[in-house]
């Protein structure tokens, strides 16, 4: 019964963090606009992510504009790019073999060891994804902080930890938490 529990545990984790990996890929708010100083007036929020830059001004215009060519990209967000595609169907594809590997274990007791290849399948494939998306959220926020405490870098081009980075952490976490539960099977 307890082997249940968890396998049900690890499929929600898992599906939370594969919802949680696609959110964090389409959000475009990776970077954040900072404001330093005794600013208090803010106009214009700029925030920037994989696919798009969004301007908010006085919170209620946002205008949203994508990339215009993906060759004129910087390398790593042409990577960062790639890494989190591969990690929303890497995602989807565990999640659908952890759905198989719980449904069947439940159904059989015949044929435990085909069944394990499914759970163990599906927890190696989350902690891969996890890997995916860890690198590009953990260097964005690095790069970020680098440039926020460099003082070479212009005030205006400072930027702070936007909620995507959040997002990808917390999914990271719940990613891990599934492939460990999985692969401890």
């Amino acid at each position: 019964m307890a082997c249940c529990v968890l396998q049900i545990t690890g499929l929600i984790f898992g599906g939370i963090g594969m919802v949680g990996t696609m959110a964090a890929t389409v959000m475009p708010q990776w970077r954040v606009s900072a404001y330093i100083d005794g600013n208090i007036v803010v106009f214009e929020t700029i925030w920037e992510g994989l696919w798009m830059d969004c301007i908010s001004q006085l919170g209620i215009r946002l205008q949203c504009k994508f990339y215009d060519s993906v060759l004129g990209l910087p390398p790593p967000l042409e990577a960062f790019r790639a890494l989190m595609c591969i990690a929303i169907i890497l995602s989807i594809i565990s999640f659908l073999m952890a759905i198989v590997g719980v449904k069947y274990t439940h159904r059989t007791k015949k044929d435990p060891q085909g069944i394990s290849v499914f759970i163990l399948a599906a927890g190696v494939a989350f902690l891969l994804t996890a890997i995916f998306v860890l690198i590009p959220v953990s260097w964005t926020g690095g790069s970020i902080i680098h440039d926020f405490y460099h003082p070479e870098v212009p005030k205006a081009l400072k930027r702070e930890l936007g909620a995507a980075l959040y997002v990808g952490w917390v999914s990271t976490a719940l990613l891990i938490t599934a492939g460990a539960m999985y692969c401890s099977f």
